[in-house]
C-alpha cells in the first residue's frame, strides 16, 4: 500500500495469568465501553519506546532546522475535547471482553493490513462522529481487554455485518514487536494510535502520564525513525521530519504557572515526548474524546510554543 497517494469485570490473579498480562496480577482489568478508565494501566511493556523516559536522551544534530520546519512561533493545540459544534472532538476507543464476536473486515489496502475478522461492535463509534465525511480518516480503536490486543483501522465504514476500512492494524499488547520494515498501519507511520492519545483517565483522574504522545505535522519527509515502520511523503528535504521523530519539551521550559492537565501533558512532555505519527496540522496533540473536559482550560497549553521543543537524536533513521 502507498497510503502517500491517499492522504497527499472482574479482576485476579487466575484472570491476568490466562490472559498475559505483563501488569501486576492485582491490577484491576479495564472498565468495559466507550472511551472508559483503563485504571492505570499502561499499552505495552515498560521497555517499549512508547513508555521510555527520554528527558536525559541526546539532541540531534539538526534539531533546530528540524522544529523550525514545523514552527517556532506556532503554539500547540490540544486536538481532543469534549464537544464542538455539536461533534465529539478527538478520537474514541471502545474497550471490549474476549468474548466480543469478530466481524468480517474487508481491505482496500490488504498488502499492508492485518487479516480479520476483528472484536469490533457494528456500533462502534468513528472517529469523527456519524456524520464523519467520507474521505476523512474515520479511525476505529478497539481493544480486547482480557487478551489485551490492540485493533485498529483506518478510513472505516459499516459494510453489512462487518466492516470495509483502508488498512488495519492489530498490536499484541504485551509485545515490543514492531510492524514490518516499510507497513503502514491505521497511522501513517505504522503505529498504534491509542498509546499515544492523552486520555482524561490519566490526565485528570490519575494526574499523571506516563508514556509518549501522538502528533502530526503539515509537511514530513521520505523517511522514518523506530518505533514508525512507514513514510508518508515525497520529498527527500532533510530538514523536514521524518515519521517516528520524537521531540520533548526543553528541560528549562517554565512549566510552573500552568496547573491541572495542561500541566500534567507539560510534564509528560518533558519526561516522555511526542513522536511524529502522520501529515496534518502542526503542533497538534491528539487525545481521545470525553464530555468532562474543561475546553477552556486546556486552551491555556497553547501558550507553549514550538520554539520550546527539541529533537531528539534519530537512532535507526531509514530513508527512501
Amino acid at each position: 500500500m502507498d497510503r502517500r497517494d491517499f492522504l497527499a469485570a472482574s479482576t485476579g490473579a487466575a484472570i491476568a495469568a490466562a490472559c498475559n498480562f505483563t501488569a501486576n496480577a492485582d491490577e484491576p482489568l479495564p472498565d468495559l465501553g466507550i472511551n472508559p478508565s483503563f485504571k492505570g494501566r499502561r499499552f505495552f511493556p515498560n521497555d517499549n519506546p512508547w513508555n521510555t523516559p527520554i528527558s536525559q536522551a541526546a539532541v540531534d544534530p539538526n534539531s533546530d532546522n528540524l522544529i523550525a520546519s514545523i514552527g517556532l512561533d506556532r503554539g500547540l493545540h490540544p486536538d481532543f475535547g469534549s464537544y464542538w459544534d455539536g461533534k465529539p472532538m478527538g478520537f474514541h476507543y471502545v474497550v471490549v471482553s474476549g468474548n466480543q464476536p469478530k466481524v468480517p473486515i474487508k481491505f482496500e489496502y490488504a498488502d499492508e493490513s492485518d487479516p480479520g475478522p476483528y472484536p469490533i461492535p457494528l456500533d462502534a463509534p468513528i472517529e469523527g462522529g456519524p456524520t464523519a465525511p467520507a474521505d476523512s480518516d474515520r479511525h476505529i480503536l478497539v481493544v480486547d481487554r482480557d487478551n489485551w490486543r490492540l485493533y485498529e483501522t483506518f478510513h472505516s465504514f459499516r459494510d453489512g455485518n462487518g466492516f470495509k476500512v483502508g488498512s488495519g492494524a492489530i498490536f499484541d499488547l504485551n509485545s515490543n514487536k514492531l510492524r514490518s520494515a516499510g507497513w503502514t498501519s491505521a497511522d501513517a507511520a505504522g503505529l498504534p494510535i491509542l498509546p499515544g492519545l492523552v486520555r482524561y483517565d490519566e490526565a485528570v483522574e490519575l494526574g499523571e502520564i506516563r508514556h509518549a504522545l501522538r502528533f502530526p505535522c503539515r509537511k514530513s519527509r521520505r523517511g522514518y525513525v523506530p518505533p514508525a515502520t512507514h513514510w508518508a511523503s515525497r520529498s527527500k528535504d532533510k530538514n523536514l521530519p521524518p515519521m517516528g521523530m520524537r521531540v520533548r519539551l526543553k528541560a528549562d521550559y517554565d512549566i510552573s504557572k500552568f496547573t491541572g492537565p495542561v500541566k500534567v501533558i507539560l510534564t509528560c512532555l518533558k519526561t516522555y515526548g511526542m513522536i511524529l505519527a502522520d501529515n496534518g496540522s502542526d503542533w497538534f496533540i491528539s487525545g481521545a474524546q470525553h464530555p468532562k473536559w474543561d475546553v477552556d482550560a486546556l486552551s491555556a497549553i497553547k501558550r507553549a510554543k514550538g520554539r520550546a521543543f527539541e529533537v531528539i537524536r534519530m537512532d535507526g533513521l531509514v530513508e527512501g
